[in-house]
């Protein structure tokens, strides 16, 4: 008798803790149900910028950086490399060749080199963004490099967002899960390329950049936040994070970016400052660098002020 009570009581135990697990999992699943992204109309490309961006080449600027990290500033050299091509919108991957099926994107390759004391820094960020201005970024992602080790983080726009996360830190690790769609801090640099006009502004629930997540060691998630658009300048202001964005901006076509400086806290512990990162633009070339990888090519790493 003690026996069958015994395996009553097993049943009724691993009932409950499957009932639980169901209801935790239907819960999830409710959370992440997919969300429609409401397309709006195609941006009409000018001429202007079918001249600009479809010649065939890129366009490369330079800039002196001054990096907030650790409680001082360092100096460093930033880029962005600007170029459209043809994204594949299924494995969302650059295309090899041509189809009308592909989804033709401005692409932005955002670069940082740094050093903090004896060891380097390099963070890179890439963000795909179509250039029909007509919906969020198709892929972002982002890495930094330093003697410590290294993180990428990676978010790919399908019916949700999917974000993959690999890192060193303890309590970060790898990382597999879907967020709601909403703006992202990294395509906005794109979609201001294309049509400032376009920036969103008021109160937005935004997704810091990448770079600023994995740097400062915050969830990625949605924040909110208060965007401003004034004649050259856009601006974001983050309560929680007591972060703030400024990008300066040539305000004719092709809306080249000038500056910008980043406010946020900087360091960890006794040694947090509130500290402003500053980018100022050196040079910018148009070029064709993917063919530009002989030892005469680094001529033009001394044009962009990179030597």
């Amino acid at each position: 008798m003690k026996k069958l009570l015994f395996i009553l009581t097993i049943l009724v135990v691993a009932f409950q803790s499957c009932k639980e697990t169901v209801e935790t999992t239907s819960e999830i699943s409710e959370n992440l149900r997919p969300e429609i992204e409401e397309k709006q109309p195609k941006e009409e490309l000018s001429q202007a910028f079918k001249d600009y961006w479809y010649a065939g080449e890129a366009e490369i600027t330079s800039y002196k950086l001054e990096q907030a990290r650790y409680g001082e500033i360092r100096d460093g050299k930033a880029v962005l490399v600007f170029v459209t091509e043809d994204f594949l919108p299924d494995v969302q991957v650059k295309a090899d060749n041509y189809s009308d099926k592909n989804t033709p994107v401005l692409k932005l390759n955002a670069t940082k080199k740094f050093n903090t004391g004896i060891y380097p820094y390099s963070i890179m960020q890439s963000t795909f963004f179509p250039v029909a201005n007509n919906q969020h970024a198709v892929k972002v992602s982002a890495s930094i490099q330093e003697w410590c080790g290294h993180v990428y983080t990676q978010l790919n726009n399908r019916n949700q967002f999917e974000i993959m996360s690999h890192s060193y830190f303890q309590g970060e690790a790898d990382q597999n899960f879907k967020l709601g769609k909403t703006w992202t801090e990294n395509e906005l640099w794109t979609k201001l390329r294309i049509n400032p006009s376009t920036l969103p502004v008021g109160e937005i629930s935004i997704i810091p950049s990448l770079e600023f997540i994995r740097l400062s060691h915050k969830d990625i998630k949605a924040y909110k936040a208060f965007a401003n658009l004034t004649d050259g300048t856009y601006t974001l202001n983050y309560p929680e994070l007591n972060r703030s964005l400024k990008i300066n901006y040539n305000t004719v076509f092709p809306f080249e970016i000038l500056s910008w400086e980043e406010t946020s806290t900087s360091g960890f512990g006794a040694s947090a400052k509130t500290l402003t990162t500053k980018a100022t633009k050196l040079e910018t070339i148009k070029s064709t660098y993917w063919n530009k990888n002989n030892n005469v090519d680094e001529s033009l790493r001394t044009t962009l002020k990179l030597q």
